[in-house]
């Protein structure tokens, strides 16, 4: 198979790319491929968003339909849950989830199903690339032999890489295309193919040595991450006890110009990433006979910022003479960040289950959750409540768990009996008062 044939036709655009799973990460791709003139073909395992894509409609909050309509109607873009038409595409890019098991153990089931699907059509010249974050060696210990197990050679029949995504959900600043792309290839020749599939449509990428570096660097970005968020909630609560604001300290040492880098307190961790994803290392750090011991402990303390949160309410409930048990609490937001859909992991929902567990009677506002989805964890079956005064004047405490950007917060306070604010969003606003609450 000569590369530079395969490379001057991903130039001509004279290639299809085959992107799987087509979600926070995947959906953003397609549209990337799309519109820098590929055609794009989308497999996800739920119909029901292989219909409405191809309908034209998207249905990720920041990701605009009528971008997706747009590639519909260019012909360019068509979404499939027949993952029988993988020999079609000549480059196929993987973005299925990698969640953790009870025992916080890596769960590639998605992944090792994805690579079955694509063994049983891969043919000759097919690039297959992973982009679904997990431990260093996923690449070549779980992708590569089901892939190679028809005899087809690695590097010259076909191409295998890896090149983490870097997804933002709900970052206005960054977006697919001006995010550097970090890549590593299996051999040499699977670097060169997946780096020029790549850099014919975002404005720079990076090649590293292996597959394992590629993995190890967006295990230690969101390590990194975890760690310093651990430290920053950990002196929350140190703060606290002093009587200091943690959020004047921040901004106070946010003024150094160099060798400091503000990260924010919150109420623990959520999202797919810094949650689970430290905890592949740690798992595959074992088999090297190496104890993770800052990776661990920083699980421990952002797992310890829900029950901390539900700590300060009923501390405060109790100050209002106030049991916990039979008090009415409004959670604003249940997304995991701020101005996004997304839910996954999210801290607000243990927090709804540790109040409930105690007795509250817990209600929530979410512009972006009319209705709280099962989840794998949790299973809500209430709807939204509206942000009305008489209905925030009827909660004994309104906790801030998400401070999506348009809350009322002003009504908000005004009608309030007590607030408990764990992102800072009311005295950011100028907002405050023996009601308002730090957690």
């Amino acid at each position: 198979m000569n590369i530079e044939d395969v490379k001057h036709r991903i130039e001509k655009r004279d290639v299809t790319v085959g992107i799987i799973g087509l979600g926070y990460v995947g959906l953003p791709l397609v549209i990337r491929f799309g519109e820098g003139g590929f055609r794009v073909m989308g497999f996800d395992v739920d119909p029901a968003k292989v219909t409405q894509l191809n309908a034209g409609k998207s249905y990720i909050e920041h990701i605009p339909g009528a971008k997706i309509a747009a590639l519909q109607k260019a012909g360019r873009f068509r979404a499939f849950d027949d993952f029988g038409r993988l020999s079609e595409p000549d480059a196929i890019i993987i973005c299925v989830p990698t969640p953790l098991t009870e025992h916080r153990e890596p769960d590639l089931q998605y992944v090792e199903r994805t690579a079955e699907s694509i063994a049983k059509t891969l043919r000759r010249g097919q690039l297959v690339c992973l982009e679904s974050t997990t431990y260093p060696g996923t690449t070549d210990e779980v992708m590569l032999p089901p892939l190679s197990a028809r005899g087809l050679k690695v590097g010259e029949d076909f191409f295998l890489a890896f090149s983490p995504e870097r997804e933002d959900p709900g970052n206005k600043q960054f977006h697919t295309k001006i995010i550097p792309k970090v890549v590593g290839g299996t051999t040499t020749a699977c670097r060169e193919l997946a780096c020029a599939l790549y850099g014919a449509v975002l404005d720079r990428v990076i090649p590293v040595s292996s597959t394992r570096v590629a993995e190890a660097t967006k295990v230690l970005e969101n390590i990194y991450r975890s760690v310093n968020i651990a430290l920053v909630n950990e002196l929350k609560m140190v703060f606290d006890r002093m009587g200091i604001d943690v959020w004047e300290v921040i901004e106070a040492a946010r003024t150094k110009p160099f060798g400091y880098q503000a990260f924010t307190p919150g109420p623990g961790l959520g999202g797919h990433c810094i949650p689970i994803d430290p905890f592949y290392l740690t798992w595959k750090a074992r088999e090297y006979g190496v104890a993770t011991r800052f990776i661990e402990l920083a699980g421990e303390v952002n797992s310890a910022m829900p029950m901390y949160v539900v700590t300060k309410i009923a501390d405060a409930l109790n100050g209002h003479r106030k049991a916990l048990n039979g008090s009415r609490v409004l959670v604003l937001g249940v997304s995991y960040k701020k101005d996004v859909d997304d839910i996954r992991e999210s801290p607000a929902l243990e927090i709804m289950k540790l109040l409930m567990a105690k007795g509250a009677s817990v209600s929530y506002a979410d512009p972006y959750f009319p209705r709280i989805p099962p989840m794998r964890h949790y299973d809500f079956t209430m709807d939204a409540t509206p942000l009305t005064r008489e209905a925030i004047a009827a909660h004994d405490a309104v906790l801030v768990a998400t401070d999506h950007s348009d809350f009322p917060y002003e009504t908000i306070y005004d009608a309030a009996q007590l607030i408990v604010d764990s992102r800072n969003a009311f005295h950011s606003r100028g907002l405050r008062g023996p009601k308002v609450v730090g957690a």
